[in-house]
């Protein structure tokens, strides 16, 4: 079963909804990700929790929308459409691009009145560390080969040029989106910040993780797991039960 909010229908999906759970889960995949990825931690979380994963558009079920190359923007268009539909303590978990998308959406419903309960980053340097490394401006058969070589989608993809034509278009505006994403400084979060990356991971050093602490005021953990960018496929059970041990009481 795939459902949405109402009012939030664009932007969610809940692949097992649970209206008796006791949080609510905002899910922000990566670049040129979509809501399925996060069916597994949908699946594995609930009914304990009701996950919401974000789609973005211009991909699967909303491929004829354009696609939205900048965060602040998507961040606006998130919060407003998901902010009124949160009726339970909440948290967000955002890996890569989706990390900084999940902050800045964060800073906005705390901005509202509504503060989360913490906020999970993965794989992603700190907002205020930021870097424009060029990809966005590659040519198609290099984005491939970047994605090749983070192995974040199966190979069999890359062999299909129909599907090549599809998602193109939505990673490198994902990838401008993340690469010229300007940091504003302003107030921090009041909620516990976790922290997730890959020891190999080609992307980010795990030293850069650190830098999150500052945008908390409240306590920060950082948790390094084997394996690259897209650790936390091979991480799966360990990620689920880190999530579960920070927002759900320990049974006596």
């Amino acid at each position: 079963m795939v459902d949405s909010p109402v009012g939030a229908a664009s932007w969610v999906r809940r692949f097992h909804p649970s209206s008796e759970a006791e949080f609510q889960l905002l899910c922000f995949p990566h670049s040129g990700g979509s809501a399925s990825f996060f069916f597994p931690f949908s699946r594995d979380l609930s009914p304990a929790m009701d996950v919401w994963a974000v789609q973005y558009p211009g991909r699967q079920d909303r491929r004829a929308e354009p696609n939205i190359p900048h965060i602040h923007e998507l961040a606006d268009h998130i919060a407003e459409s998901v902010g009124p539909q949160l009726d339970r303590p909440y948290a967000l978990f955002g890996h890569s691009m989706g990390a900084t998308l999940a902050y800045e959406v964060a800073l906005r419903l705390q901005e509202a009145g509504q503060e989360p309960e913490t906020l999970f980053v993965s794989g992603r340097p700190a907002p205020h560390r930021n870097v424009d490394t060029g990809l966005h401006r590659l040519s198609d058969s290099e984005i491939v080969d970047d994605i090749r070589a983070l192995d974040g989608t199966g190979s069999e993809v890359f062999g299909d040029e129909e599907v090549l034509r599809i998602i193109l278009p939505a990673i490198r505006s994902d990838y401008h989106a993340a690469e010229t994403y300007q940091y504003v400084a302003g107030p921090v979060l009041n909620c516990p910040l976790r922290a997730f990356t890959g020891l190999s991971d080609p992307r980010v050093e795990v030293s850069e993780l650190h830098h999150w602490s500052r945008h908390t005021t409240q306590s920060f953990r950082l948790d390094v797991f084997s394996g690259g960018h897209f650790y936390l496929l091979e991480n799966h059970d360990a990620i689920v039960k880190e999530i579960q041990g920070a927002l759900l009481p320990v049974s006596p």
